[in-house]
C-alpha cells in the first residue's frame, strides 16, 4: 500500500498485460494512471494527442519491448519532453541495459522484483525532489561502473569532418530511431544486414557513442531526425 496522498500523473509502458495490471493494482490507489502503452512508439504517439495538463508526469518503462524497445523510448522522449520523468521498471538487472536506461536519460531505475511501498516511494521521490531512485542491486552495479569509469581525456578533440554524417547513415539513423532492426533497415533499403550493421559502426564511431539511444539522442539534437 502507498501512502503519499496527491495523486500524480503516471503512465506504464510494458508489453506484457499482467504486468500492467499488476503495475496499476500496486499503484493506482495513491496515483493516477493517464495511459498505458505496449511499446516504445506506442507511447511516444500517445503523448503527441494527449493534453498538456493531462500528461504523465513520470513513465514507468520496461525495457524488452517489441517495435521500440524502452531504452529507445526514453532516448526521444527526454528530449521531446524535457520535464518528464522515466523509471525503468523492468526484470533485467544486467550492466549493459542498465548503463543504457541512465545514458538515454533515466531518472531511476528499478526492478519489478520491488513490493509496492518501495515504487511509490520511489515514483514520489523523482518527481517531487527530482532523486535518482534505484533498487540496491541496481546502485551497487552503478557505483561499481563509476568508480571503474576512467576519466575522460578532453585534451582528444575529434576531427572536424569526423561528426558529419553522410545522406545514407542519416537514412539508417532515421529508421533506427523508428525502432527497425537491421533485417528490417535492410529490406527497406535493399541491401544486406551486414551493410546495416557495418554502416550503424561508422555511425557510432562518428559520433562518439556506443548505443542507439545515445545516437538517437544526437541525431533529435542536430534536427537529423
Amino acid at each position: 500500500m502507498c501512502y503519499f496522498r496527491m495523486m500524480k500523473k503516471i503512465a506504464i509502458v510494458d508489453d506484457n498485460l499482467v504486468n500492467r495490471k499488476t503495475i496499476r493494482r500496486n499503484i493506482d490507489t495513491q496515483f493516477e494512471i493517464v495511459f498505458e502503452a505496449v511499446n516504445g512508439r506506442e507511447f511516444l504517439e500517445k503523448m503527441k494527442k494527449i493534453p498538456e495538463e493531462k500528461s504523465p508526469q513520470l513513465v514507468l518503462m520496461d525495457v524488452d519491448m517489441p517495435v521500440m524497445n524502452g531504452i529507445e523510448a526514453i532516448a526521444i522522449g527526454t528530449l521531446k519532453y524535457p520535464n518528464l520523468k522515466f523509471l525503468v521498471l523492468t526484470i533485467f538487472d544486467d550492466d549493459e541495459k542498465i548503463f543504457e536506461a541512465i545514458q538515454a536519460g533515466a531518472s531511476g531505475y528499478l526492478l519489478k522484483e520491488e513490493d509496492s511501498k518501495f515504487l511509490c516511494e520511489a515514483i514520489n521521490n523523482a518527481i517531487e525532489y527530482n532523486g535518482v531512485p534505484m533498487s540496491p542491486a541496481i546502485a551497487r552495479k552503478t557505483l561499481e561502473w563509476v568508480k571503474a569509469t576512467p576519466r575522460p581525456d578532453n585534451t582528444i578533440k575529434p576531427a572536424a569532418d569526423e561528426a558529419v554524417l553522410s545522406e545514407r547513415e542519416i537514412e539508417i539513423l532515421r529508421l533506427i530511431a523508428k525502432g527497425l532492426d537491421y533485417k528490417k533497415i535492410a529490406e527497406r533499403l535493399f541491401i544486406s544486414p551486414l551493410t546495416v550493421r557495418t554502416h550503424t559502426s561508422k555511425i557510432y564511431y562518428k559520433l562518439h557513442v556506443n548505443s542507439k539511444a545515445q545516437a538517437i539522442q544526437i541525431a533529435h539534437k542536430l534536427k537529423w531526425i
